[in-house]
Formats: C-alpha cells, sequence, structure tokens
C-alpha cells in the first residue's frame, strides 16, 4: 500500500516548494532593501548564548552526515556555493593571479573549496587549497566530499582562532558561514586571525540577523527531517551579526577599509585586502 505524500518525488516536491518560497521571502527583502537601506535596530535580539548541536562535542555521526548534506543543499540550493566562488575569482582576477595559494578556514564538508578549485580549473588557473576545521568528524565528511569531487585538497585540523600558519602564509584566506559560530569577542578575534594569514586577499560570508532570514530559515526546516538541521537553522540566524556589527568588528580586527555589503539571500559578505607599501610588499 502506498501511501500518498512520502515518495521520493513528494519529498523532493516538498524540498523545492521550500527552498522556492525561501527564495521568494529573500527576492521581497532584497527589493525592499534596494529601496530603503534595511534598519538593523529591527533585526532579532543578538542570541550569542544560544547553543547549536553541530558545536556539540560529541554529535551523533549520522545526524552530523545528514546535517552537512543539508547545509551542502541549502548552500547550493541558494546559490551560496557559487557566490563565494565568484568572489574569490573576482579577487583573485583583479590582481592577476593566475596561481595562487588558498586557505578556507572553518571548511566544514568543504563544498566551499571544492567549488572554488572546479572555477579555477574552467578558467584554467592553478590553486593549491589548503581546508581546515576544527573538529575531526567534520574533516571525515569533508575528505568523502574531496575524494568524490576528485579534488587535491589538504586537510587540517585546527582551531580557527590560532591557526598554526605564518604571517601573510596564504594569497587568499576564505571563511564561510562560521562567524556567527563565535561571541563577539572571539569573532573578531578570527577575523584578526585570518587578516593574519592572508597575502593578497580576504573574502568572508556569513548570513545576515535579520527577520525575513530568520523567517526563511524557519521555513526552509519544514523540508527538512533532521533534527540537527532543524535546531541550528533558525539558531544560526540569531547567533548572526548585522551588517554595522560586522564593520564594527572588521574596524577592530584591524582590517582598515574592509569593504562589507549585503549579499542574497540573508548573507553578507566582507572583502579585505592588505595594504602594500610602494613596491608591493604588504605593510603589516
Amino acid at each position: 500500500m502506498r501511501i500518498v505524500g512520502r515518495g521520493p518525488r513528494a519529498v523532493g516536491r516538498k524540498k523545492a516548494a521550500a527552498i522556492g518560497a525561501g527564495v521568494f521571502i529573500a527576492g521581497c527583502c532584497l527589493l525592499s532593501s534596494s529601496l530603503r537601506p534595511r534598519p538593523t535596530a529591527f533585526a532579532p535580539r543578538h542570541r550569542p548564548d544560544l547553543a547549536e548541536l553541530l558545536d556539540a562535542p560529541d554529535p551523533d555521526r549520522a545526524t552530523l552526515d545528514r546535517n552537512l548534506r543539508d547545509i551542502r543543499w541549502i548552500n547550493r540550493g541558494l546559490g551560496w556555493t557559487a557566490a563565494m566562488a565568484r568572489e574569490v575569482g573576482a579577487v583573485t582576477r583583479a590582481q592577476g593571479l593566475r596561481e595562487y595559494t588558498l586557505l578556507d578556514i572553518a571548511t566544514g564538508s568543504a563544498d566551499i573549496p571544492l567549488a572554488i578549485v572546479a572555477r579555477a580549473r574552467r578558467r584554467g588557473d592553478r590553486v593549491a587549497v589548503v581546508a581546515a576545521d576544527l573538529s575531526r568528524d567534520v574533516l571525515a565528511a569533508a575528505r568523502r566530499q574531496i575524494a568524490a569531487g576528485a579534488a587535491d585538497i589538504a586537510l587540517l585540523c585546527c582551531d580557527a582562532r590560532r591557526a598554526p600558519f605564518a604571517n601573510r602564509s596564504s594569497d587568499v584566506v576564505t571563511c564561510s558561514l562560521a562567524l556567527h559560530h563565535f561571541a563577539p569577542d572571539d569573532a573578531t578575534a578570527l577575523l584578526r586571525e585570518l587578516g593574519r594569514l592572508t597575502r593578497r586577499a580576504l573574502v568572508v560570508t556569513d548570513l545576515e540577523r535579520c527577520w525575513p532570514g530568520y523567517l526563511g530559515a524557519r521555513l526552509l526546516t519544514l523540508a527538512l527531517r533532521n533534527r540537527m538541521t532543524r535546531h541550528d537553522a533558525p539558531v544560526s540566524v540569531l547567533r548572526a551579526y548585522t551588517i554595522d556589527e560586522l564593520r564594527r568588528m572588521a574596524a577592530e580586527a584591524g582590517l582598515a577599509d574592509a569593504r562589507v555589503r549585503r549579499g542574497f539571500p540573508f548573507r553578507l559578505v566582507l572583502v579585505w585586502q592588505p595594504p602594500t607599501t610602494g613596491n608591493g610588499a604588504v605593510a603589516w
């Protein structure tokens, strides 16, 4: 006996409807912000006290793997993976880099560096990538994704705030969907560390704390059964920062003249290039 609405096609339609509704809300938000800047004073109250299940010290492996799969699906479906690859492509092209090193901090299951490598290959560029994360369980999932993608990406387990690399050791440093995992002081310390590591460009993206983003996260969870995803998605938005808060933290971290803007949908993008001396050397 077949139960209507429980088959793979029904689940697929449910996911498509949820993400479509989320994008619709995002479009309305983007349109309104293009007419009048969204006031950060009306963002939800910042809740760095809320804990995400992803950050638990010993998560259930199967639950974690499904959560990481959901994150990859959301990143891809909302265009965030492709957007990050385009950001890196834009900064490397602007600086004339055809061969470069890239360090991805808090890499998760490595969907972002995989997309960056794929885009670089299509452009004929060569990029050597190190992807780092604090969780060995998360890195195990990243290792499987990298093997499936046939990419040459080195993995490293380390604390994002204390990366074991020298100053200006990587041409490009990236960090996606990680800043909200840190309370304000630690988030500022993370930005300072990322700035220390980069030689040519730093690209950071994260969620924006706003009411449409929070409602969109709630809506997306209707299509996802994983308890970690259903809990963490709205909590992530409440832990995230507003555009003014990110600009202030960047200034406190010493990232002078960092460009911070909104991305689609409910995304903040920070791009910073270290100042250089007259001979092109980094002035730090």
